[in-house]
């Protein structure tokens, strides 16, 4: 029951998204984004989240996008969304690996954690990736919150000149659907030289956490709008 209900919801999104890629075919939501690179730390915090990379301590090197999902024009509320890919270098001659991770603004507490909020500050607006990763002992969800600076807009311009040479510093979290959120990392981004790039694209499905699965009915409920959205303008 519950793969056929995720299943006809996904059919419904890949329907909405293949009609906004007739207007945007590049990009039919977040059309518009800054890249930031930096520096993920996972501290020794001594949790246990069931999934390996967040209950490990590492460091590593992190390129992100930060966007506004539908595009409105600066000055209105928009959900903010903030991609991360946390790269994981290889040993010896194997080749780095990595994991995108997709958060968008939402509430903090339940219910309101898996529900989208327009913004028009980034500062005090939650993040999380609203469906959960399989972990060891159950569902875990991520999440992260800015740690400084205070003050950031949501516009990309105002964002852009907001953080001119500064640090966006995140502390990351993670939580069971219903459970209190655990502080477990720290991610800090600065402006790339290439700021805004129209081709960086990040995928959760094809790029899962490292040490993490998924569930199949959230897999059904995002596969096919995202295999329309890789797809280029012209493609089949």
């Amino acid at each position: 029951m519950a793969g056929r209900i995720s299943g006809t919801i996904g059919a419904g999104f890949e329907a909405v998204f293949r009609g906004i890629k007739h207007v945007r075919r590049h990009r039919p939501i977040h059309p518009r984004g800054l890249r930031l690179d930096g520096t993920v730390v996972v501290h020794g915090h001594g949790l246990s989240s069931g999934i390996a990379w967040i209950d490990r301590p590492s460091r590593s090197p992190a390129t992100a996008r930060v966007s506004r999902s539908v595009g409105t024009p600066d000055g209105l509320p928009d959900v903010v969304g903030l991609a991360a890919r946390f790269h994981h270098p290889g040993n010896g001659p194997a080749p780095s690996t990595f994991s995108d991770v997709l958060l968008s603004s939402t509430g903090w507490s339940f219910p309101g954690r898996f529900v989208l909020v327009p913004r028009l500050g980034v500062s005090r607006a939650p993040l999380s990736t609203m469906m959960p990763y399989r972990g060891d002992h159950g569902p875990v969800l991520l999440g992260a919150r800015t740690l400084g600076p205070a003050g950031l807009p949501a516009s990309l311009r105002g964002l852009e000149r907001a953080l001119g040479s500064s640090a966006w510093q995140l502390g990351l979290f993670f939580a069971t659907p219903l459970g209190r959120w655990q502080h477990f990392g720290t991610l800090t981004l600065v402006l790339s030289p290439e700021a805004e790039e129209e081709d960086l694209r990040f995928d959760a499905v094809l790029h899962p956490l490292a040490g993490a699965a998924t569930y199949a009915w959230a897999r059904r409920l995002r596969e096919p709008s995202y295999a329309l959205a890789r797809r280029e303008p012209g493609d089949g």
